[in-house]
């Protein structure tokens, strides 16, 4: 999914991590709720590989996939299970572009 990380984005508010707006030339990433884990993997790498191609980025936010988003959030539905939303630098970092941004199957792990 892309998200944008930006004040005035989608996502409302700042991210939850460090409390900061984040421009979509930034390599950043939310984890769903059980991958985000209370935050465990704020402002630490997860690598990301898809279209051959591999990106590190920064966790900086929750998808939250069981209560969805409050009014500071601009009430977005939950996200679902498992999901990696990006930024846009992060879709073209990985060469996708068109119909496969935002829904493209991808992998990640913890960077190390």
């Amino acid at each position: 999914m892309t998200k944008q990380f930006a004040e005035g984005g989608e996502g409302g508010g700042p991210s939850e991590c460090d409390g900061q707006y984040h421009p979509d030339s930034e390599l950043v990433v939310a984890l769903s709720t059980g991958w985000y884990n209370k935050g465990s993997r704020c402002g630490k790498n997860i690598r990301i590989n898809g279209n051959g191609k591999s990106v590190l980025a920064k966790v900086v936010d929750e998808c939250d996939s069981v209560n969805g988003c409050d009014n500071e959030h601009s009430y977005q539905p939950p996200c679902g299970n498992n999901i990696v939303d990006t930024s846009q630098a992060v879709w073209d970092s990985l060469g996708y572009s068109g119909d496969d941004v935002g829904d493209a199957q991808i992998t990640w792990s913890d960077a190390s």
